[in-house]
């Protein structure tokens, strides 16, 4: 590694974006983390959780997964109606969003019961909401670049860069 003067760090430190920050602590040489569990998460859902606009993500079964996890962009969008109203809510196109790919992470915090005040940060309307979960999310992070997934969804979780681990294998 090269030997920075402490100035150039200094300086470096303190106007750096902090998630870019965590990406290169996280990052090995910019590879993939192998282990790292993804979720298919259907456009324009993937994209608004990326931007911090979603922050609740509504699933019909509750999850004991906890921690960071690759934002995977399904390759097909969502057919709601109210995917197509989110979307021009937030001047996306859905037809011009990356599908397929890894776009980013975010952090799952909590998983609890769905509540109509949910509504806003899940970017649906109530009524979607009753006999749901919502999954608490935070700090996304989006990568410089997409990564094209190596093994494709098989359940709610996969893995997209190995082979499920062995029995008794925690998840990351």
């Amino acid at each position: 590694m090269p030997n920075f003067p402490a100035k150039l760090i200094s300086f470096t430190l303190n106007f750096m974006d902090p998630s870019v920050w965590e990406y290169l602590l996280t990052s090995q040489e910019q590879s993939p983390d192998k282990e790292r569990i993804a979720l298919a998460i259907q456009q324009p859902w993937a994209e608004l959780i990326l931007q911090g606009k979603k922050t609740i993500e509504i699933r019909s079964t509750m999850t004991n997964q906890r921690g960071r996890f690759y934002v995977y962009a399904s390759r097909k969008p969502s057919q709601l109606p109210c995917a197509l109203v989110a979307a021009a809510e937030h001047h996306l196109e859905i037809e011009q969003l990356p599908k397929g790919v890894i776009l980013g992470t975010v952090e799952l915090m909590d998983a609890r019961s769905a509540k109509a005040s949910d509504a806003l940060a899940a970017c649906v309307p109530p009524e979607l909401l009753v006999n749901r979960q919502a999954w608490i999310l935070q700090n996304p992070f989006r990568l410089p670049q997409e990564l094209s997934p190596r093994f494709l969804p098989y359940g709610i979780w996969f893995y997209p860069f190995q082979r499920k681990p062995a029995a008794g294998d925690s998840l990351r």
